[in-house]
């Protein structure tokens, strides 16, 4: 091992300092460290903190958000004992005493504080087995130094005898031994003389910033932003386009308000109506209208309530409830409003908000919502025409700065004896005192931002809400709880308790899951399974109202044994593909989620998800028809397969992991009537399983191409010039099934392509199927879906990407086997030598109900070697092993691909090439009995980081 990293890090130092044209990809290489769409700073800390023996940092400034950033890295690290040192200063007074508190909540970092003049260090050091590497730049501990802003690090490796890291370790530990130790009365004295100034000069410049903005907006219109400017426009649109109603749908905290009075602005009514549920948000709605109308008197905007009828107002601002009530509605003509506007839009399905919505008959009606896609079965899409003038979910509310950033942590939830929460856990357990103090430490390690805590606790019965309140209490935690039967004026009484600091959190089940808007919130803590990933968003979306005394909100999840897991990655996604590869990828890379926000998850809460990811099933036919009914309700007609795509919905290929073909699913649950006969069916399942995954670009072109002209010769390798030769024959041999074996052919019926001679042609019966407009729609669709697929996973190609997930059969296909033996794939098992090439497939974690003489032990010594055993009864002097240790020498290309258990299905992940270490292949005996052949393989490329700890991690 000490040998290959010495070779390792001899070839990254080629590659990084002499010739940058060295074919070296690995973990050891010099990088630039940088911020952008695609990778930022943060990720490799995180990376390096997660495989060290121990780190030492040494920043000039930390700010909580910072910090909070590193937190569950930290707490892990903890847990395996390995410990850490930091240094930093208060230099320029920009660390506040805060911040130096949440150091102190960090178990395993040892805290100093220097004192040298001009202190402005960004150094990060970790020490690994036989090597260490080092972040050396402009990022100080900051989130927007992580994340977002301009920056400049490089990463180092070097052996741990190497000169650079020994002068490195010398100058922090000799800074170290000149520093002294952080402790509470520190901290105390510096509270006394702490002042600032960076911080209260800004605070004075956005002041006198806000009061010129104040008076200009006294006599200036408010102007909308980027994101608003993009949704007036497609109003405009929509109403240029003779419609009359509209949707607009944003996640909560984006400002649908000011949008939609920016709107009426533009629109000029002659009177103007505004409908919602809750007198506090009409009375807000009415406030934030008069900012954007600041020409018109305020009395023009008139509140239509239980206790005041100004409806004589220009604009009226109405209670759904005061409209309804004795028919007032009535008091008003049909055609009295040419502008109405339904707040909280997915409530208009409601008889009450109906009789309202079918008596007025205005110009223009518009919807707003941030959940259109309700959990009953009401569909408000129809409501207003299946128009959806415009959109902003939650990861683009974050990229636009429009919502406050948020530090989210999925934490283990409190285990008694062995036992877990999950979804049947009684009341009492859910109450104990050891829960309790379980939660209590997790909400103070991670914390709040702001000087006063300000939380929400959702939980999962009343029950529990009443109890955890009153318990919190005993704790000197000022709680109280919210139930639904709780009277209106309660809950406003205790909403202002909490604003004002009086108690430090509400307790509830769903109370506020939407409607209630408490800017000043910075800490949401969730107490219970995730049922749906509605519900998620509509919890975690009540802290990301931006407010001045927060810069970011804390969301604690606590997540025990419950079997909903795999929805918190759908909701934190947004991803409602239902593709199990998507999860874990997310899970395995979830900072890439944009701005300042981060998501966590500690060790142990991020394998109960990954476990129940492979345990749900998410290709079931009721996700399937929720799915299409979903779909079908925002676009008001069937959908096809490309339609699921575009309205960021099931992935087309978890319903062809369940149908043969669309149509079966359509048929089969009588969304159509059309009949096919057996041989069109399929035919369609033949373009469903091999055409529209989108492997080969040449598939699907070739195929258009023939399509198109009817019959083809050998012009067609002029005409798709840009293709390689070997990619279109093997495209030919799959649309003839002549790639397949008999098993194929009864699946998937006639070819659709014949051959004859050196032509090829539409089979009869397939050019009679296109005949049929409908079905030409089928397979125009399974094309279009294939383009999309290719052009995202494949680079609009035909080669083996790293870190894709093939099958045995897509790698065929792939390098252009001829596959005369036609079971090929099932007969390559764990390895076969086919011509030059030689794929390697391995399951890391082997099931423990497989038969021992196939349970093979391989598995990684780095992320740049693997230990592989050979198939029992294997010899070195067999002709395969002296083929694979001999693969250079005889031109033949070793592929990699692992797969961490069989819950993953079929599908491998690739992680390149690789070669045979000299010297290192060997017969052993097993305990079993049987002979097998070992030795190691040096990886081409090194592992990435998220892949090589998913695979590797139990």
């Amino acid at each position: 091992m000490a040998n290959n990293i010495v070779d390792s890090l001899k070839q990254s130092l080629n590659k990084g300092f002499i010739d940058k044209n060295v074919v070296h990809e690995g973990n050891l290489n010099p990088k630039i460290l940088i911020n952008n769409k695609n990778q930022n700073v943060l990720t490799t800390i995180l990376n390096e903190l997660n495989k060290c023996n121990t780190f030492y940092i040494s920043v000039a400034f930390i700010t909580e958000s910072g910090l909070a950033s590193i937190k569950s890295a930290l707490y892990d690290l903890n847990k395996k004992g390995i410990s850490g040192k930091l240094i930093t200063s208060n230099y320029l007074g920009f660390n506040t005493p805060k911040m130096y508190k949440e150091l102190l909540k960090l178990n395993n970092v040892e805290v100093r504080l220097t004192d040298i003049e001009g202190f402005h260090a960004k150094g990060y050091i970790f020490d690994h087995d036989n090597y260490s590497s080092m972040i050396i730049g402009s990022s100080n501990l900051t989130s927007t130094a992580m994340k977002v802003n301009y920056e400049h690090n490089v990463l180092l490796s070097t052996h741990k005898n190497g000169d650079l890291i020994h002068n490195v370790r010398y100058q922090f530990e000799e800074l170290w031994d000149n520093s002294i130790p952080l402790d509470e009365k520190w901290i105390e004295d510096y509270e006394l003389s702490f002042s600032p100034k960076l911080y209260k000069n800004l605070f004075e410049i956005n002041s006198e910033q806000n009061t010129l903005l104040n008076k200009f907006n006294k006599t200036n219109e408010i102007k909308p932003n980027i994101m608003q400017e993009e949704a007036l426009m497609s109003l405009r649109q929509l109403r240029e386009s003779g419609e009359h109603k509209g949707l607009v749908i944003s996640a909560t905290g984006t400002g649908k308000t000011i949008l939609c009075a920016l709107d009426v602005r533009n629109y000029k009514p002659t009177k103007f109506l505004f409908i919602v549920h809750n007198e506090s948000i009409l009375k807000k709605a009415r406030q934030e209208f008069i900012k954007v109308f600041p020409h018109e008197n305020p009395q023009e905007f008139g509140l239509y309530t239980g206790t005041q009828k100004e409806q004589e107002a220009k604009y009226v601002f109405a209670t759904i409830q005061s409209l309804s009530r004795n028919d007032n509605y009535k008091n008003f003509k049909k055609d009295a409003f040419d502008y109405i506007v339904f707040d909280e839009a997915h409530r208009t399905d409601a008889k009450t908000y109906q009789i309202i919505f079918n008596y007025f008959n205005p110009d223009f009606m518009l919807g707003m919502t941030a959940t259109p896609e309700r959990t009953d079965d009401g569909n408000i899409f129809k409501l207003f025409d299946n128009n959806i003038a415009y959109e902003i979910r939650l990861p683009k509310a974050l990229e636009s700065k429009i919502l406050c950033p948020f530090h989210y942590y999925g934490v283990t939830d409190y285990v008694h004896n062995g036992i877990e929460s999950d979804d049947f856990t009684d009341l009492k357990d859910l109450t104990s005192e050891e829960r309790v103090s379980h939660i209590v430490e997790k909400a103070n390690y991670y914390g709040f931002s702001g000087d006063t805590l300000r939380g929400l606790i959702f939980v999962s019965r009343k029950e529990e809400a009443i109890e955890i309140a009153e318990m919190l209490t005993a704790r000197n935690i000022p709680s109280k709880s919210l139930i639904g039967s709780d009277t209106p004026n309660k809950r406003m009484k205790v909403t202002n308790e909490l604003i004002n600091g009086e108690i430090k959190y509400i307790v509830t089940v769903n109370l506020f899951n939407e409607g209630i808007d408490i800017p000043e919130v910075n800490q949401i803590l969730m107490l219970r399974g995730t049922q749906s990933s509605i519900i998620f968003i509509q919890q975690l979306g009540r802290g990301l109202r931006k407010s001045s005394e927060k810069e970011y909100v804390t969301i604690i999840d606590f997540i025990g044994n419950y079997k909903n897991n795999y929805l918190i990655p759908i909701a934190l996604s947004d991803n409602q593909s239902q593709n199990k590869n998507a999860y874990r990828e997310f899970l395995s890379n979830p900072n890439k989620i944009e701005g300042i926000s981060t998501i966590n998850f500690e060790e142990i809460a991020k394998k109960k998800i990954y476990d129940s990811i492979d345990n749900a099933k998410l290709n079931s036919v009721k996700i399937i028809i929720d799915a299409y009914k979903t779909v079908e309700e925002r676009i008001g007609h069937t959908p096809m397969l490309m339609d699921y795509i575009e309205q960021n919905s099931i992935d087309p290929q978890v319903i062809l992991s369940k149908f043969s073909s669309y149509h079966e699913f359509l048929k089969k649950y009588k969304y159509t009537q059309m009949e096919l006969s057996d041989d069109a069916t399929k035919n369609l399942c033949f373009l469903s399983r091999e055409i529209s995954p989108g492997l080969k670009n040449s598939d699907y072109l070739v195929l258009e191409y023939i399509i198109n002209k009817g019959q083809i010769g050998g012009e067609i390798y002029d005409e798709l010039n840009h293709l390689n030769n070997e990619d279109i024959n093997t495209s030919l041999k799959i649309l003839t099934l002549e790639y397949f074996g008999q098993a194929e052919h009864a699946r998937y019926g006639s070819p659709i392509i014949t051959k004859n001679g050196n032509k090829y042609s539409l089979s009869a019966s397939f050019k009679k199927h296109l005949a049929d407009m409908q079905y030409q729609l089928y397979v125009d669709d399974l094309i279009s879906l294939a383009k999309y697929y290719n052009e995202k996973f494949q680079n609009s190609g035909n080669d083996l990407i790293l870190y894709n997930q093939y099958s045995r059969l897509d790698f065929l296909k792939l390098v252009n086997w001829r596959n005369d033996e036609k079971n090929m794939s099932n007969n390559i098992y764990g390895y076969r030598v086919l011509d030059d090439h030689i794929p390697v497939f391995i399951t890391y974690k082997k099931s423990e109900d497989i038969e021992d003489n196939i349970k093979y032990e391989d598995h990684f010594i780095s992320q740049d070697e693997l230990a592989w055993v050979s198939r029992a009864n294997a010899s070195l002097k067999s002709n395969e092993i002296q083929d694979i240790i001999n693969h250079k020498e005889k031109n033949k290309k070793v592929y990699i691909f692992v797969k961490k258990s069989d819950a993953e299905g079929r599908l491998h992940y690739y992680l390149g090439e690789a070669e045979y270490i000299q010297g290192t292949a060997k017969e052993e005996i097993r305990d079993i009995g049987d002979r097998v052949v070992t030795m190691n393989f040096t990886m081409k490329t090194s592992i990435r980081d998220d892949i090589y700890r998913y695979i590797v991690e139990e």
